[in-house]
């Protein structure tokens, strides 16, 4: 086997379709024992990037490895390491849970039994289940056989790709925690979502849009990056807030975040305290005698939609 310091590297990849660029210049590294996440909105490369990882598709410029190996070069030895869901279930509805999970492990010249050990973390919870028709699991249970099959061959690392897109909250957390727990076995692994929600569970993230990297670091310290000052709105009448706050003389941008807005203001000269006194005291003025006006901390969230409005929301 190959020697390598990084689960994935990748240098300038380059991927077009149809004179539309998919990836433009995308570098990065995973450590050989890091959960590592790619987060962005449908569209922003983030399959067609697993897909050259995976060796299902060439670059048209740049290289990229997996455990050491070239992806054009090497694809052989990729396939024969790598544990890989796509985006969209695609196990066979007809066949049984265990039937799939069968047919997947004589693929690669192997058994379940043989390979118990390994799944067991996942399958025991699919398992209740293995005689029942794959299409009709439920959306989190189809998940775990996926990531089952991915794992049947024993694979050096994990790539998946939105592997809990369309899953109930609860299966989404269960499904991490699985994450987590092979993780914690030493097994690298390379996911994306489009949840910023997931983005915390990950040793570091790369946001991920338009085929270019936004920025890449610890979820923890993704905010910090983030200068302006930042507030969060409330009042009962919701929209005519936001109507309201997005014409604020002095308002940069403003977003719905749950029961709040978030409001980043354009001056750097005041304190956060001073602004927010400021904001509260216009829409008072304005009628919204039940605002309530705190600052916060910014999260990933909040960079990448900042990041989105004019590329540079952290001066």
């Amino acid at each position: 086997m190959a020697e390598y310091d990084a689960g994935v590297y990748a240098e300038n990849l380059v991927k077009r379709f149809d004179g539309v660029t998919a990836l433009d210049g995308i570098s990065f590294e995973v450590g050989p024992h890091e959960l590592f996440g790619f987060i962005g909105p449908d569209g922003a490369g983030k399959t067609t990037l697993f897909r050259i990882l995976v060796s299902l598709l060439v670059p048209d410029a740049g290289r990229a490895e997996v455990l050491g190996y070239d992806v054009v070069r090497e694809y052989r030895e990729i396939r024969r390491r790598v544990g890989y869901m796509p985006g969209r279930f695609s196990l066979y509805g007809d066949l049984s849970v265990e039937e799939n999970l069968r047919f997947f492990a004589s693929v690669f010249g192997t058994t379940i039994d043989e390979q118990y050990d390994v799944i067991a973390p996942v399958y025991s919870q699919v398992e209740p289940f293995k005689h029942r028709r794959a299409a009709d699991l439920s959306g989190g249970m189809k998940q775990k056989l996926a990531l089952s099959c991915a794992m049947v061959h024993r694979p050096d690392i994990l790539i998946l790709d939105e592997p809990t897109t369309g899953v109930d909250a609860v299966s989404r957390r269960e499904f991490w925690d699985v994450l987590h727990e092979l993780k914690s076995g030493g097994l690298p692994i390379l996911v994306s979502t489009p949840y910023m929600d997931e983005a915390s569970r990950c040793d570091r993230v790369a946001l991920i849009q338009n085929g270019k990297l936004l920025t890449t670091n610890a979820p923890s310290t993704i905010g910090d990056t983030y200068a302006k000052p930042l507030l969060a709105v409330r009042a009962n009448d919701r929209f005519r807030l936001l109507q309201t706050l997005r014409t604020f003389p002095h308002a940069l941008a403003v977003f719905p975040f749950g029961e709040d807005l978030h409001y980043t203001d354009a001056r750097t000269h005041m304190n956060h305290d001073g602004i927010g006194r400021d904001v509260a005291n216009w829409l008072l003025d304005a009628g919204f005698d039940d605002v309530q006006v705190r600052p916060i901390e910014a999260d990933i969230e909040d960079v990448f939609m900042a990041m989105m409005q004019d590329g540079d929301p952290v001066a």
